[in-house]
């Protein structure tokens, strides 16, 4: 009885363990044909992009498409690749205004509306004045009123809280009690006040960390990948903050190498080609899931094991399965070898967007008691040959799929922008058209086309023609048995078409020429302000470019950093009520403009009339700060200046040494008309250069003898001069 009993028992452990592999195998397929559908979706949808992506990248490599027929008297199959220069002039003039000052573009600040804090305050005070110096002397107890001192040597530095205060003044903290009412929060009434800006500290050392992070994920090198395909394919795709377990480098006392792993967030690149978005979206704000897909090979499929809520079984099942990975079409095109080699690659999924509830409770995922309730969360799942390698809760609060799709010319109609290629195309076929007519008029101009009348010759001869060819003839009709015709050149006119085809693509793409060292600009170009004028032109173009940058990435991307260090950062010095700023605009328009501005006003307020209502050393400090100079090194305070202005008053006075005039000569004389007394000069030496005596020489006018005389010289005899 017991044997049958145990027996029922296994046998039901066995079925209950099939029935749960069953459902597991079903759950996993349920997901996989998921995400697998949304995938499909979104590659169906943007067939039409990847043959305007395929266009773009054929016309910057010079490469001709399959479907350009080229008849057999075209024999020339060049091709210019103003595409290529267009778009790398495009793409370097973004990275300059973004890493010109070799810092990543982003400020965080406190927020402009403020909460406060209730320990943010300041000294609703003036030190300068009376009332304010003799409030200060009473509070420290000390005969000299010292404003930004405590205690003799402690610096009072701007940012620190009333907490800070007394623990610096110890037992002295009674001392508060004279100016409590004084200490309100909020900004000082006066530029003179002492002012304390938690929020202010907290937003330079959140900066400082996003900025470390970012120099640390390599977010510079990532962003020119992003601007090049942005400028060529017209959208640039970066992908951040997400957070990944980094190795440091460490060895502990005894030699050993103890590395360090820390969970640090990190963003990176992605290609255009292996992003899929929602088709319904038209922008990132309004996409409901994205999917990117990966190329990996089996060491890196292993090292997903080591990255947090990686399934192991998973990944370890996709890889015994072996290789999935197949190449797209577009793949087959742009790659300059024909070979197809063995593909010893997979295919991962990653997929970001929201899933229905029901496919979580089957797979096992824990639901938050807050999300319980609603019908579709979102979530983070990979895939790979028919495997779920992680599926866990979008951990981001608040939610956001962590892509960034940044427009070079913003489309209101589509998800995806507009580049420099796409929107040079046409004139890109004119100019080589244009090109390929000139080289084959030039070509045919330039060799004898040969007419051959062989009744007049012997039968069976070459005729091919070389120097000092011999044609045999025979009897028949009288005449010549070799004409030889040229054509006409016209290849000037061909290219006169092709410049014109340029200045199309000039105006097409907003970038002259001469912008990327084109020479040989004409009409307007010519001149300085010409020059100046394109010039603001090309930049304005850019401008709306920069500003796309700083809208769909840098401030999103910024944001993504910040918000990863509120959530996961427990350092409280860091946070407070700030605000992220993309500052790529501000510094290719506000260093321009604001420079301009400050030097006219500068030369407004230079005025006798105005120079005492100007504050010079603002002034002087924001023109430098214009020009990314350091203004506490390259200006001087009040003192320094009134000692400045003193030693260049002294060499003012001193009035520099003057060469004596020559006696009798008028230096003011600059009329030439000779209204001045003339010098007297040395009289004339025979046979020395220049005397005109000399043999060969013209002669020269006869020296006042009288003058001479009067000056006491001795006049050479006249025979000597004959």
């Amino acid at each position: 009885m017991m044997a049958e009993q145990e027996e029922m028992f296994e046998t039901a452990e066995v079925v209950a363990a099939e029935d749960t592999l069953d459902s597991i195998f079903r759950e996993r397929n349920s997901v996989i044909s998921f995400i697998k559908e949304r995938y499909k979706r979104s590659e169906d949808s943007r067939h039409a992009d990847e043959q305007r992506w395929l266009r773009a990248y054929r016309n910057y490599r010079g490469l001709y498409s399959s479907d350009v027929q080229f008849t057999d008297a075209e024999k020339s199959r060049i091709f210019v690749k103003v595409t290529k220069t267009k778009t790398l002039a495009a793409y370097g003039q973004i990275v300059d205004v973004l890493f010109g000052n070799n810092k990543f573009p982003l400020s965080v600040n406190p927020s402009v509306l403020p909460d406060g804090v209730a320990e943010s305050v300041h000294l609703n005070i003036d030190p300068r004045a009376e009332a304010g110096q003799a409030a200060l002397s009473a509070a420290m107890s000390s005969p000299a009123p010292k404003p930004y001192l405590i205690d003799g040597d402690t610096e009072l530095k701007p940012g620190e809280t009333l907490i800070d205060l007394q623990a610096r003044l110890g037992g002295l903290e009674q001392k508060l009690e004279p100016v409590s009412e004084k200490i309100i929060e909020g900004d000082g009434t006066t530029a003179t006040s002492v002012t304390f800006h938690p929020a202010m500290v907290a937003a330079k050392k959140m900066e400082k960390k996003i900025h470390d992070q970012l120099q640390e994920s390599g977010a510079t090198t990532h962003l020119r990948s992003m601007a090049f395909e942005m400028a060529l394919l017209g959208t640039g795709v970066m992908k951040g903050a997400f957070a990944v377990d980094k190795e440091y480098p460490n060895w502990n006392e005894d030699g050993e190498y103890d590395p360090i792993v820390k969970t640090v967030p990190e963003c990176d690149h992605v290609s255009i080609w292996d992003f899929y978005p929602d088709p319904e979206a038209k922008d990132m704000d309004e996409a409901e899931y994205v999917v990117q897909r990966h190329k990996m090979s089996r060491t890196q499929l292993r090292k997903l094991k080591s990255r947090p809520f990686f399934m192991n079984d998973g990944i370890q099942n996709a890889i015994d399965k072996g290789p999935d990975y197949v190449q797209k079409y577009w793949e087959m095109t742009m790659e300059d070898d024909d070979t197809q080699p063995t593909s010893e690659r997979w295919e991962v999924l990653e997929f970001w967007g929201y899933v229905d509830v029901k496919l979580l409770e089957e797979h096992g995922v824990d639901i938050p008691s807050e999300l319980s309730d609603l019908d579709e969360v979102n979530c983070n799942v990979w895939i790979s040959n028919g495997e779920v390698l992680r599926f866990v809760l979008n951990p981001f609060k608040p939610t956001r799929i962590p892509y960034y799709a940044v427009p070079y010319e913003h489309n209101p109609y589509s998800f995806f922008g507009v580049g420099i290629a796409e929107n040079m195309d046409d004139t890109q076929t004119l100019m080589n058209g244009f090109m390929r007519m000139a080289v084959d008029n030039a070509v045919l101009s330039g060799n004898l086309i040969v007419e051959v009348d062989e009744t007049n010759l012997v039968p069976g001869q070459d005729l091919s023609l070389y120097p000092g060819k011999i044609f045999r003839r025979q009897g028949g009709a009288p005449g010549q048995a070799i004409f030889g015709t040229k054509f006409p050149n016209v290849s000037s006119e061909n290219m006169m078409l092709f410049d014109k085809a340029r200045v199309l693509a000039d105006e097409s793409t907003g970038f002259p020429s001469f912008a990327h060292g084109q020479t040989g600009v004409q009409g307007v170009g010519r001149t300085a302000s010409g020059i100046s004028m394109l010039m603001g032109a090309a930049s304005g173009s850019i401008k709306t470019v920069i500003k796309n940058v700083d809208d769909y990435l840098l401030r999103p991307l910024g944001e993504g950093f910040f918000r990863f260090n509120m959530q996961f950062d427990f350092d409280p010095k860091i946070k407070g009520d700030l605000e992220v700023r993309a500052r790529g605009t501000e510094s290719l328009m506000a260093n321009e403009v604001r420079s301009q501005r400050l030097m006219q006003f500068l030369s407004i307020a230079s005025s006798p009339a105005l120079a005492p209502f100007a504050k010079f050393q603002y002034i002087i400090r924001e023109i430098a700060k214009s020009m990314e100079l350091d203004p506490d090194k390259v200006t001087n305070n009040m003192d320094e200046a009134a000692l400045q202005a003193e030693i260049m008053k002294g060499f003012q006075t001193q009035q520099p040494e003057q060469e004596a005039p020559v006696a009798g000569a008028d230096a003011m004389d600059t009329s030439g008309a000779g209204g001045g007394n003339i010098g007297v000069g040395q009289a004339p030496v025979p046979n020395e250069q220049g005397f005109t005596g000399n043999v060969g020489q013209s002669p020269r006018p006869q020296p006042n003898t009288q003058q001479a005389q009067a000056n006491g010289q001795q006049q050479p005899p006249m025979e000597s001069i004959q």
